[in-house]
């Protein structure tokens, strides 16, 4: 379990999201695990469990990462992504 200042981090981190879903897919070819609410915003349904191999709805495999391991490369629409503009920021 993380102490204190480490869960206070992680959820600052976090809440950076604004859950356009781009970093997984949302304007292209989706992972199949990744949902859009009626509010427009998406989520991963298994969010907790994520990492590892995948698929998307098309069916091509990939392997989800943390997105600390991907901030450096580049995906459609990517200058929407909050944590970019942050780590471009820093």
């Amino acid at each position: 379990m993380l102490n204190g200042y480490l869960q206070q981090k992680k959820e600052q981190w976090e809440s950076l999201c604004r859950r356009c879903g781009g970093c997984c897919g949302g304007f292209d070819d989706p992972c199949k695990h990744l949902k859009k609410e009626e509010t427009g915003f998406y989520f991963c349904e298994i969010y907790d469990s994520r990492l590892g191999v995948r698929e998307t709805v098309a069916g091509e495999k990939f392997n989800c990462v943390n997105i600390r391991e991907i901030i450096n490369t580049s995906w459609k629409n990517d200058w929407l992504c909050t944590y970019k503009n942050h780590c471009i920021e820093l």
